[in-house]
C-alpha cells in the first residue's frame, strides 16, 4: 500500500492511480509523471515546457469514466535541468509541476527509499501506439555516473522505456513501492538496449522538499554523517581516502577490513566524508563542491554504497533487521531477521563501523559471512586490531580466499588434465577443421595453476596458510576465474566440434561399406579396376589418423558415384558399360575418358565429361548434384563442401540426390522421369524393375527401372 495516499502502490493488475500522462501545449503526449501530493506531479525535467503557459496532466487511472485532465504549471524553484559534467557524464533533470486542481489523496503515492541493485521493476509510461499507457519490466543493474543513475535492463528487447515514458515511476515489483523515476531509454551502436532510472535518494537530493514525501530510512546512520569540522584539509587521510573511493567504485575486492581507532581524527573524518559522498542522498553539490579541490581519487562515486551502519551498542539481530529493511524484505514476526536474509540471497554495497563493539560481534561477523556468501561486498571498519580483527580476518578474508583458491586449483587441475586428454584424443582421431587452435590458451591455464600453487607453497612455508593475502598481493584470483571460464568454454566448443567430425567419419564409414556390398551384388563375378582403386583410396583416407574429414568425404562421394554410374548403365533396357552413347540421365552420359566434369560435380545437363578429373573437394551442382540444393544439411555442419544431407544419403527432394539413409532420392530420386526409389534402400519394393527383378534385397527401382524403356 502507498503510504501516504493509500491506494496500491504499483498492482500490476491495474492502472496505478498516481500515473500521470503529461501533454504539451500543442496537444502531444511529451512524457509521464507521478501523483505525489494532491497538488504536486514528479517529472523529468526534459518533458516541462517551461515557454507554455500551462502544460496539460491527464490521470488515466482515476476511478470512474473519462481521464480527467488537469492543467499543470512548472514549479520554479523545483526544476532541475539535465547538466553534464566534463566527461559527459549527466545530473539532474528532475522537475514539480503544480496541478490548478487538487486530486483525491487516495490517488497519490509516496516515494520509497530503497536498496536498488538487482531488483525485478516494472514502469508505467506512454508510449506511441499506448496512449492509455503499458507496463514496462525491467532489472535494476547497478550504479553509473556520479550523480547515482542506476541502469535498467529491459525484460525483453520490446521494454525499452522510448519516447514517452520519461518521468514514469519505477515500482519494485516485490513490494509495490516506487522507488525510482525513469529518465530515458536508448540503443547503443552495438544493439544493447538500456534505460535509466533516478532512484527515490537522488531525487531527493536534487529536490529536498519531496523528504516530506518519502518512506524509508536514509541509507546512512546519522553517527556516520560528515560534519562541519570534517572539512578541514588537515583531517584528509589521503591514502586512506584514496584505498576508501577505490573499493567504494568497486575495485574489485569484495572485502576490505580497515581499523580506525577512537581519537585518531584525520582517519574519522575521512572514513565520514567518504561515506557520505557515495551516499545518493547526502552527497549535496556543496559538499561535491568542497571535495573537487581534494586530492585526485579521494572521491567517490555516488551509489557506492547501499548501507552505512554503525554497530557500536547494537546487536547483530537488530543489524540484521536495519539490512532487512533496506532490502525491502517483509517482516514476519515469527521469522529472525537473519534467516529472511539467507533466505532472500540478495546481496548489496555494506559498511559497518564498529563491528567490534557491537553487542555480540562474532553474531555480526556470522551475518556478515551469510552477505558475503551470497555476493554482498562488505566493509568492515574496527577500532581496534584485537581478537575480533584475527577472527574478522579469518571469516570473511583469509578463510573464503583459501577455498577461492582451492576450487580454482581444482578447476585448472581438471582443465589442463582430463580436459586436455579429451581435446588431444580427439585430435588423434580428425584433422580439426574449422575448430581454433587452444595450444595458447592451455598454457596459459598450465601457467596459472603454477602461480596458485607456487603462491600456496609460499603461504604454507610463511605459516599463513593458502589464501592469506598476506604479505603481498598474491595472484589475481577473479582474473585467473575469467581465465578458467574462457578456457573451459573453448574446450568444450572445440571438442563438440571434433565430436561432430567423428561421428561424420564413421558415417562415410558405413555409407562406405554400403555401396561396396552394392557394388558386389552388381558385378556378377567381374572386376572393375577403377571402382576398385576408389574404394582403396577412400578407405585409406578414412582408416587414417588422423582423419582428414573433408578430403575422405570427397573421395567417398568420387566412389558413390562412379557405383551410382556403373549401375545405372548395367541393365539390358539402357545398354552397359561406360561407351560413348550410354545414357546417364537426361542428356549426358560417361564421355571418352573414366573423369568426373572438368572442374565441378556432375553438371546439370552434361554427365560425366571427357577426361576432366573432379577435385577432392569440389561441390556438387545445385541443380544435378548430391544435395537437395546446396551443401550438407544441418546434422552434418561441415560448411559449404558439396555436402550430403541429413543422415547419410543424399538430397530428400527433386534434383538429385540419395534419399535419407543409405538409399536414393527419398522423393523422386535420380530424374524427374524414372526416379530410384521411394522409400529407403536401392528400391522400394526391393526388386530391379517393375518387370523383372535383380534380385529380392536391393533393386533399383520401385515401379520402373533406369533404363529407357524397360527395367531390368
Amino acid at each position: 500500500m502507498a503510504a501516504g495516499g493509500g491506494g496500491p502502490a504499483a498492482s500490476p493488475m491495474t492502472t496505478p492511480s498516481w500515473a500521470v500522462r503529461i501533454r504539451g501545449a500543442d496537444g502531444e503526449i511529451a512524457g509521464a509523471g507521478i501523483l505525489l501530493t494532491p497538488e504536486w506531479v514528479l517529472t523529468c525535467a526534459h518533458v516541462v515546457d517551461r515557454t507554455a503557459d500551462a502544460m496539460t496532466a491527464e490521470f488515466v487511472g482515476a476511478v470512474g469514466h473519462g481521464v480527467p485532465a488537469v492543467p499543470a504549471r512548472p514549479e520554479r524553484d523545483a526544476y532541475v535541468p539535465e547538466t553534464l559534467d566534463a566527461d559527459g557524464d549527466p545530473s539532474g533533470d528532475v522537475a514539480l509541476l503544480r496541478l490548478e486542481r487538487p486530486r483525491p489523496v487516495e490517488e497519490t503515492v509516496r516515494l520509497h527509499r530503497l536498496s536498488a541493485p538487482n531488483r525485478e521493476v516494472r514502469m508505467y509510461g506512454f508510449p506511441y501506439q499506448h496512449n492509455g499507457g503499458i507496463w514496462f519490466r525491467a532489472t535494476a543493474v547497478g550504479v553509473c555516473g556520479r550523480d547515482g543513475q542506476v541502469q535498467l535492463i529491459p525484460a525483453s528487447p520490446g521494454e525499452l522505456a522510448s519516447p514517452g515514458c520519461s518521468g514514469a515511476g519505477v515500482a519494485d515489483s516485490d513490494t509495490g513501492e516506487v522507488i525510482g523515476m525513469v529518465l530515458s531509454g536508448q540503443e547503443d551502436r552495438h544493439g544493447n538496449r538500456f534505460s535509466f532510472m533516478s532512484p527515490v535518494e537522488t531525487i531527493v537530493r536534487h529536490l529536498p522538499r519531496l523528504d516530506l514525501v518519502t518512506t524509508g530510512p536514509s541509507a546512512v546512520d546519522p553517527q556516520l554523517r560528515s560534519t562541519a569540522e570534517d572539512i578541514l584539509p588537515e583531517l584528509l587521510d589521503r591514502p586512506f581516502a584514496q584505498r576508501l573511493a577505490a573499493w567504494l567504485r568497486d575495485d574489485g575486492s569484495q572485502v576490505k577490513i580497515s581499523v580506525v581507532r577512537h581519537g585518531d581524527a584525520a582517519r574519522e573524518a575521512t572514513l565520514r566524508r567518504a561515506i557520505t559522498l557515495a551516499d545518493r542522498e547526502l552527497r549535496t553539490p556543496v559538499s561535491v563542491d568542497r571535495a573537487s579541490l581534494d586530492p585526485p581519487g579521494t572521491v567517490p562515486s555516488a551509489g557506492g554504497h547501499d548501507l552505512a551502519v554503525y554497530a557500536e551498542g547494537r546487536t547483530s539481530a537488530g543489524i540484521a533487521e536495519r539490512i532487512a529493511e533496506r532490502l525491502g524484505l517483509p517482516r514476519h514476526p515469527e521469522e529472525a531477521p537473519l534467516d529472511r536474509i539467507r533466505a532472500a540471497r540478495t546481496s548489496l554495497n555494506l559498511v559497518v563501523v564498529g563491528v567490534d563493539e557491537a553487542v555480540d560481534p562474532l553474531g555480526v561477523l556470522d551475518l556478515l559471512d551469510v552477505l558475503r556468501a551470497d555476493g554482498s561486498r562488505l566493509l568492515l571498519v574496527l577500532r581496534t586490531a584485537g581478537d575480533c580483527h584475527r577472527r574478522a580476518r579469518e571469516q570473511l578474508l583469509t578463510g573464503p580466499a583459501r577455498g577461492r583458491r582451492a576450487r580454482l586449483v581444482e578447476r585448472l587441475k581438471e582443465i589442463t588434465g582430463p580436459r586436455a586428454e579429451d581435446l588431444r584424443e580427439r585430435l588423434a582421431a580428425v584433422v580439426p577443421q574449422g575448430v581454433r587452435p587452444l595450444d595458447s590458451d592451455l598454457v596459459a591455464a598450465h601457467a596459472a595453476l603454477a602461480d596458485l600453487l607456487r603462491a600456496a607453497g609460499e603461504a604454507d612455508h610463511d605459516g599463513g596458510g593458502l589464501g592469506d593475502p598476506a604479505p603481498g598481493p598474491g595472484p589475481d584470483l577473479a582474473r585467473y576465474e575469467r581465465l578458467a571460464d574462457r578456457v573451459e568454454g573453448r574446450l568444450a566448443a572445440a571438442v563438440a566440434a571434433l565430436d561432430r567430425l567423428r561421428d561424420r567419419r564413421d558415417e562415410l564409414a558405413g555409407r562406405l561399406r554400403s555401396y561396396q556390398v552394392l557394388h558386389q551384388h552388381s558385378l556378377r563375378g567381374e572386376e572393375d579396376p577403377v571402382v576398385d582403386g576408389l574404394y582403396l583410396r577412400a578407405h585409406t583416407l578414412l582408416r587414417a589418423r588422423p582423419c582428414d574429414v573433408r578430403t575422405a568425404e570427397a573421395a567417398v562421394d568420387a566412389y558413390t558415384r562412379r557405383v551410382d554410374g556403373h549401375s545405372e548403365g548395367d541393365g539390358p533396357g539402357a545398354g552397359s558399360g561406360h561407351g560413348a552413347g550410354d545414357s546417364r540421365g537426361a542428356g549426358g552420359g560417361y564421355g571418352s575418358g573414366d573423369g568426373h566434369g572438368a572442374g565441378d560435380g556432375p553438371g546439370a545437363q552434361a554427365g560425366y565429361g571427357s577426361g576432366g578429373g573432379r577435385g577432392d573437394q569440389d561441390a556438387y551442382e545445385a541443380r544435378d548434384g548430391l544435395g537437395g540444393g546446396d551443401g550438407p544439411a544441418a546434422r552434418d555442419d561441415y560448411g559449404a563442401w558439396g555436402g550430403h544431407e541429413a543422415a547419410d544419403g543424399h538430397g530428400a527432394g527433386g534434383g538429385g540426390g540419395h534419399g535419407a539413409g543409405h538409399g536414393h532420392a527419398a522423393r523422386d530420386g535420380r530424374g524427374a522421369p524414372d526416379g530410384r526409389g521411394a522409400g529407403n534402400g536401392r528400391g522400394a519394393g526391393g526388386s530391379r524393375g517393375a518387370g523383372g527383378g535383380r534380385g529380392a534385397g536391393d533393386g533399383c527401382g520401385g515401379g520402373d527401372g533406369r533404363g529407357g524403356g524397360d527395367a531390368s
